[in-house]
This record gives structure tokens, C-alpha cells and sequence, in this order.
């Protein structure tokens, strides 16, 4: 029996050839600017996250030259290697949180109008009696901020390989609507997150040696009989020299090693990645239509960078997407509009007595022989330590997945948050997190704006937030609270300090909708099912702020599947030329 080859896997068996040449566009460049630097590629990629990568591997993989452009630095040796796979952050989370919290830069800050009483009255104080000076503005601070509808926890990584050099590596599939947007076949669907999963290095098996895993799983699966508790699906391979260590996949791992192998031969154009250069701009032809030019800027010389391409691809996340095709003059009636991001339930428990207890028998049923024999070893070589648990247990990761009646995504595991940071004091061998994830309606009023008299970091339109979640949302994340609290006293008492609470809106880091895909031209989407901006012939969006479904999971496979189609039809377009 014939089996049937997806595009990327008949181009995977075809040396790649270069196809610049076959259709080109020219335009006119002020040569005068001698602080002015060109560069041309058949494609550029605007963002070099795990969207923006999986772009990339496509289409180098089907034969044309891509260029990355990244606002950000490059942070480790290989170009976007998660920083966890460092063996002091997986050997100890708290250290991991503080990277990752001096990592992430807000959004939006309201500012305070609140006077500060103790401050020395001779000090320097904002008049705000003066209506043009409603507060600082520097470093995303936005006096136009109304903090009643901001997405406070709404932050932005700016580094090569982006949120992928730091996340959880939580890779569910959108299983059913409304997480699943409908403008496309559940056939295509499983078709595209099959490829997206290869990317990624998808597996949920990495975590089934260990003992807090299993306990944790069985106890979730007894008082949940009924809704699918499973291992947590995760981009995340095993380590094969320490079985305790795992390799968390970064957007290294997306490229993969032919392209990563490119990056290290400056001499050739097929792949190329630029740090430190943030577009500022997009420039349209006379008539609308195309994109002639980008225009960016090397922060590290302040030189002006001009890139010639066919195709622009912007993956600069849901916020600063939007952003760049505002300034570019690109303002369909939808853009910023539609914005959904996740109300997040968080709390933490130590695991009951009786539980350890059981683990100190090794009377838990479910015990592998192997991990019956690494507690006694533990013990044997730690008399003094009052925990059973093995030092390099590897932490628990288990999904209840949503569904129709329960609609929220539930991952009860132990990660890096700087709302989760353990004290010095606990030892994390004990502590489970858990957090459950709703889901907020695309309503049109749900926005992000930029403001013109108002600058961000790069100098570009300052984001402003309008969010509010309906009375719907509001109920369904009351149910959403309570569901996560029975799971939290089945596994034990709450961490003082940790219990049950709501995070700020944007702590799951989720946004979608910004530049959201649809049917028709019709107001209501920004870009095609394709990702291909309406009435625009070459330029094309990914990321999160693509999703046109209102979705409770972790959106980086959705997104990523969404690059796999886009690229594809990119390449298809290349050959047709």
C-alpha cells in the first residue's frame, strides 16, 4: 500500500536548490545614506520564535533563501537553546524564576496617580494638574492606560528564539470547537499538528519514571474518573547521558541541525539570523497592493537596515504585530481587535502525610520495581534526609484536558513562574503546582490600540490595552476555580501563602485574536485561513494573534501547525512563479 507524503516530507528526500531569480521586484534606495546597509533574501521573517522558526525550516527545507530579523540579543551559543536545559535551573527551579522574571518586559504599565506622601516635598514630582503630563512614559509606562481594562501580566521576550528559550513546553492539541477554529478540517488539523509535534519533539512519556509523577497522576485519575486525566503533552526529549535531565526543546530544535549547521557558515545566504534588529516599518507599494521594503534597525551600530524580499512573514508576537502594521499604515477595521487571553487559577499544596508515608513503604501500588529500589537507595544514602523522595526525581506533569462540560486546561506539575517561587525554607520535593486555564469570547470591544504621542522601548506606537471579560467568562471562571480546589485537597494541604487565587490577566502568556484569521474579507479577520493579510499579495502573518478560536490550552502547537500551512502555501505560490 502506497503511503501518502505530506509536502514537507516529499521536499525533506529533495536536495533543496535556490530559487531567488525567478521573479523579481525593484525599487528605488537612496544610496546617499552612508549609514544605510541592504539586504536581500527571498523571504524575511520578522520574529524568530518557535513560529517564526518553524516558518524558517520550511521554507529553507523547500528551497528558498530566509532571512530572520530578532529586536532582541542572542542568548546562549546556539541560537535559541532553552536556557532550563542548564543543569543548575533543572536541578533547581527558583534559580530558573528569576531569569526568566528579569527576562520579561510588561506590556503596559498604568501609571500611578496616586501621590506618594513620604516622598521629600523638594523632590521632583509629576504636576498632574497639567492635562499634557498624566504620568512617566518611559520604558512601556502608559499614562493612557486605564488600569481597570489593562492585561497587566501581558510581557514580551526579546531574544533570539523568544518565549521558547524559557516556557513550560506545554503542547496540547486544540481537541474540539471552540478551541479549535472550525475554518479548517479535523482531518488538515491532525495532519498539521502531526508535523508541528515532529517539530517540537513532542513526547509525553520523558516524565513516566518518576515516582512523584506516577503518585500525582494516580491520585488526579481517582477522583477524575471520568475526564481523561493523561501525561502532560510536552516538547521535550530524554537526556541520554543522565536519566535525571531532560533537553526542553527551544526554537534550536525547530531549525534543526542543517539550518543551525547554515548559521555557522557566514558565507552562505540560504539561512541567515540577524540579533539586535527591530523593523520599524513596512512599506507599501503606490498601489497598496505588495510590500516593496522593510525597514529595520541594527540597535548595536544604530545603522538603518533596508531588506529587499518576496515575501514578508511578521511573527513578532500578538501585540507587536499588530504594532508594526500600524506604523506600516496597514489598519484593516479588525487589527488589534478581538484580543482573548486566559483567566489563570493558581495555587500550590504539599502533598499529604499519608501520601509520603506511602512512599516511604513503597506500599504505593502503582511503584515500578525500579522505583521501589530508588527509594531505598535514597534512604540508605541519606538517613538523615526526612523525605523518601530521590533528590533527582524528576517533577510531575499531568494534563486534565478540556472539554465541553469542564472547559479549562488543567496542568498539575512543578515549573519556573516568578508567582511560584518556593521559599528557601520548603523543599520542592513536597510542592505541586497547579493551574487551570479558561477561556474569554472574542468580543470586538476587547482590544489593544497604540498610541501615537506615546513611545515604547523601541520607539515605536505605545500598546494600550481595552479588556474586559463578559459575565459568561467571569461564571465560567468561578466554576474553573472551584474544579482546580478539589483537585488541590485530594493532593494535599495548600502551601501558606500559595492558596487559591486568580493571576492578572496575561499571566498565561496567551494572547490570540490580535491579528486573527477568517472566511471573508469582511472586517471581522485581518488575514486569510492562509495568514496572508487581505488584499496584500506578499505579506503574511504568524504567531498567537492568528487565532481566530477562543482557546483555554497552551496556543505555541496551534500557532506553530498555522506556520507549517502558511509556509506551505508560500512555497506553492514560489513554484507557480
Amino acid at each position: 500500500m502506497a503511503v501518502r507524503q505530506t509536502p514537507d516530507q516529499k521536499r525533506q528526500h529533495a536536495k533543496p536548490t535556490p530559487r531567488s531569480g525567478r521573479h523579481k521586484l525593484h525599487f528605488h534606495t537612496d544610496h546617499t545614506d552612508s549609514n544605510l546597509r541592504e539586504e536581500r533574501t527571498d523571504v524575511l521573517i520578522i520574529g524568530s520564535g518557535p513560529v517564526g522558526s518553524a516558518f524558517a525550516r520550511v521554507l529553507v527545507d523547500g528551497g528558498l533563501k530566509v532571512l530572520i530579523v530578532d529586536a532582541g540579543p542572542q542568548l546562549s551559543k546556539v541560537p535559541g537553546w532553552h536556557l532550563k536545559n542548564s543543569y543548575v535551573y533543572q536541578r533547581d527551579f527558583n534559580s530558573f524564576t528569576g531569569l526568566i522574571f528579569s527576562h520579561l518586559h510588561e506590556a503596559s504599565v498604568a501609571v500611578s496617580t496616586h501621590p506618594t506622601i513620604t516622598l521629600d516635598p523638594s523632590a521632583f514630582h509629576v504636576d498632574l494638574t497639567e492635562p499634557e503630563h498624566r504620568g512617566f512614559v518611559r520604558h512601556n509606562l502608559n499614562p493612557k492606560q486605564n488600569p481597570l481594562t489593562n492585561i497587566d501580566g501581558e510581557a514580551e521576550a526579546f531574544c533570539v528564539g523568544g518565549m521558547a528559550v524559557y516556557w513550560t513546553c506545554a503542547i496540547p492539541r486544540a481537541i474540539e470547537h471552540p478551541e479549535r477554529s472550525v475554518l479548517l478540517s479535523d482531518d488538515e488539523w491532525n495532519e498539521l499538528y502531526q508535523r508541528a509535534e515532529e517539530l517540537l519533539c513532542c513526547n509525553d512519556t520523558v516524565f513516566d519514571d518518576s515516582i512523584r509523577h506516577t503518585i500525582v497522576k494516580d491520585i488526579m485519575q481517582s477522583h477524575f474518573q471520568d475526564r481523561g486525566v493523561r501525561n502532560l503533552p510536552l516538547a521535550v526529549q530524554a537526556n541520554e547521558f543522565d536519566s535525571s535531565l531532560v533537553k526542553w526543546s527551544g526554537t534550536d530544535v525547530i531549525l534543526g541541525d542543517e539550518l543551525l549547521e547554515l548559521l555557522n557558515n557566514s558565507r552562505q545566504k540560504r539561512f541567515r539570523l540577524l540579533p539586535e534588529h527591530v523593523c520599524r516599518k513596512l512599506k507599501l507599494s503606490d498601489n497598496g497592493k505588495y510590500i516593496e521594503l522593510a525597514s529595520c534597525i541594527d540597535l548595536t551600530k544604530n545603522q538603518k537596515v533596508v531588506i529587499h524580499a518576496e515575501h514578508y512573514v511578521v511573527c513578532a508576537g500578538a501585540v507587536r504585530t499588530p504594532q508594526l502594521l500600524f506604523e506600516s499604515g496597514i489598519k484593516p477595521r479588525a487589527l488589534g481587535h478581538y484580543i482573548c487571553e486566559q483567566p489563570k487559577s493558581f495555587c500550590q499544596v504539599v502533598l499529604k502525610h499519608k501520601t509520603v508515608k506511602c512512599i516511604r513503604d513503597r506500599s504505593w501500588p502503582s511503584l515500578t520495581p525500579e522505583m521501589r529500589d530508588a527509594i531505598q537507595k535514597h534512604k540508605e544514602k541519606n538517613p538523615k534526609d526526612p523525605i523518601p523522595i530521590p533528590f533527582h526525581d524528576k517533577a510531575p506533569q499531568v494534563n486534565i484536558p478540556f472539554s465541553k462540560d469542564h472547559p479549562y486546561h488543567c496542568q498539575i506539575h512543578r515549573d519556573a513562574f516568578k508567582y511560584g517561587a518556593v521559599p528557601p525554607s520548603v523543599d520542592d520535593r513536597l510542592i505541586v503546582d497547579l493551574r487551570w486555564f479558561g477561556y474569554a469570547e472574542a468580543r470586538y470591544e476587547n482590544r489593544v490600540e497604540f498610541e501615537t504621542d506615546v513611545q515604547d522601548r523601541f520607539g515605536m506606537a505605545q500598546p494600550t490595552f481595552h479588556f474586559q471579560l463578559s459575565e459568561d467568562d467571569a461564571e465560567r471562571s468561578h466554576r474553573m476555580i472551584d474544579d482546580m480546589n478539589k483537585a488541590a485537597v485530594a493532593l494535599g494541604g495548600f502551601l501558606p501563602g500559595s492558596e487559591p487565587r486568580f493571576l492578572p490577566i496575561g499571566s498565561s502568556l496567551n494572547l490570540t485574536g490580535s491579528v486573527r484569521m477568517g472566511s471573508s474579507d469582511n472586517g471581522e479577520s485581518v488575514c486569510d485561513s492562509h495568514c496572508k493579510i487581505w488584499g496584500q499579495s506578499n505579506l503574511w502573518l504568524g504567531g498567537n494573534g492568528v487565532i481566530d478560536a477562543t482557546m483555554a490550552c497552551n496556543v505555541t502547537l496551534t500557532s506553530v501547525a498555522l506556520a507549517i500551512r502558511s509556509a506551505r502555501k508560500i512555497l506553492s505560490l514560489a513554484d507557480d512563479q
